[in-house]
């Protein structure tokens, strides 16, 4: 594997932040979220540090190469379009699912989330085949993110650090390393980074994000809200130790500080990775790269006996399962933590407000602010998963409350009229159908 071209510090652009960004002193490089940008209508901010020769690199949220089914083509190839016209030197994805597919009379559901995949032989033979076809379709290398997670697969097979191995050793692919979410994981399912360090090979790593988060009730949120606490910094601290990063990264996704608040945090991670000998444990005392690692004689098992087809429907039914305990209120699968999946429920729901509440600010102001509007939508979304994006979903739910009648302010039920026909393009049903749609409701 070729060495990772050196990035430097760099910081995720945001919109809300642009500005700042482009103010930053030292910044070498920047991160967009791939889905957030239309090649062909580049942000100006984008264009300015392109300009500059500040590089940037499009991270992909919505591939779901974790996932049962293979990878969207029309997603790959924007994802594509979004390097070339970027001039990327590599794109990123994650580890995760995001979706299911439809079996049966199941519909297909959407998390709106990145969620972990059980790491199985049958999982992992999953994702490595649709890491082969992503990367087939990419102009520049990939790399895949390790998530963060509230829960735990029951009955895994192989370690995090056996995980990560075997996809790189089967796919050639890069790794993002997070080391928030290293942390996340330690506070959530037990797991210490430093073993997770020890155990992947970090010769393919191709940049790190660091995030801040919070702690609530023992389990720890990922937030990228919170400033980037002392315990990631000293992950970041363990990383640096082993290897030294081409890349690092501030992410920060929301409540956004001053800029000299972002400034003061790339302070501090130029500290940890330029820290002088002794402030950082002693490379030749820890494990070298590899030897921790066990190569599976598995490998390839679906492959070879022809079964890659099954190993998607044992992947995709067991992912149905969890995700339609999450987000439709079905039972929880035997051998999940059912107190977690409850917490992840309802942290998917109100990520699911706040998205929708930002993609369509009118909804609260129609509704009478925050308050009325999260307690209506959370009740909509206690009976309705999402199925095709949170842009439908902000239609669904203006849908959902006409069929009722709501508000009850004719005046409120007139602008939500309007707003809902504005953007779906269609008559609101009429009263009979309404009627109709809400006994039916009931009934489910």
């Amino acid at each position: 594997m070729k060495p990772m071209a050196h990035l430097g510090v760099g910081i995720g652009w945001r919109p809300e932040i642009a500005e700042a960004v482009e103010g930053l002193p030292g910044l070498d490089w920047v991160e967009v979220v791939a889905e957030n940008i239309c090649p062909g209508h580049l942000p100006e901010s984008l264009l300015r540090l392109l300009d500059r020769e500040v590089r940037v690199v499009p991270h992909g949220v919505s591939l779901g190469l974790g996932g049962a089914e293979r990878p969207d083509p029309a997603k790959l190839a924007a994802l594509a379009e979004r390097a070339v016209a970027l001039g990327a030197p590599i794109v990123t994805e994650h580890i995760a699912f995001v979706r299911t597919s439809a079996l049966g009379a199941a519909p297909a559901l959407e998390a709106g989330h990145l969620l972990p995949v059980a790491r199985t032989r049958d999982a992992l033979d999953v994702l490595c085949e649709n890491v082969r076809i992503a990367q087939d379709a990419l102009p520049v290398p990939l790399a895949l993110e390790n998530i963060a997670a509230l829960l735990s697969w029951p009955g895994e097979e192989l370690t995090e650090g056996q995980f990560l191995t075997e996809l790189v050793e089967r796919t050639g692919v890069r790794l993002l390393i997070d080391v928030a979410n290293l942390h996340t994981n330690r506070v959530n399912r037990g797991e210490d980074p430093a073993a997770v360090l020890d155990g992947i090979p970090l010769e393919a790593l191709a940049y790190v994000h660091v995030a801040g988060g919070v702690e609530r009730d023992g389990v720890w949120h990922d937030t990228h809200a919170h400033p980037v606490p002392g315990v990631v910094l000293d992950v970041l601290a363990e990383l640096r130790a082993r290897v030294e990063p081409p890349g690092v990264l501030l992410e920060r996704d929301d409540d956004f500080p001053p800029e000299a608040e972002l400034a003061g945090e790339l302070t501090a991670i130029r500290g940890v990775l330029g820290a002088p000998a002794g402030l950082v444990p002693d490379p030749s005392s820890l494990p070298s790269p590899g030897s921790t690692r066990t190569r599976s004689s598995h490998a390839g098992r679906a492959e070879s006996a022809g079964g890659m087809e099954k190993a998607r429907t044992r992947v995709g039914i067991a992912q149905a399962a969890l995700l339609s305990a999450l987000v439709a209120g079905t039972p929880v699968p035997e051998g999940f933590d059912r107190q977690r999946v409850r917490v992840q429920a309802r942290a998917l729901a109100a990520k699911r407000a706040g998205v929708v509440a930002r993609l369509a600010p009118e909804l609260p102001a129609i509704l009478g602010g925050e308050e009325p509007y999260r307690k209506a939508f959370l009740g909509y979304a206690r009976h309705r998963p999402m199925a095709s994006g949170y842009r439908r979903d902000a239609l669904d739910f203006a849908e959902h409350l006409l069929i009722r009648d709501l508000p009850a302010d004719p005046a409120a039920r007139r602008r939500l009229t309007l707003w809902w026909q504005d953007r779906a393009g269609a008559r609101p049903p009429r009263r009979i159908v309404r009627w109709a749609r809400a006994l039916a409701g009931r009934a489910a």
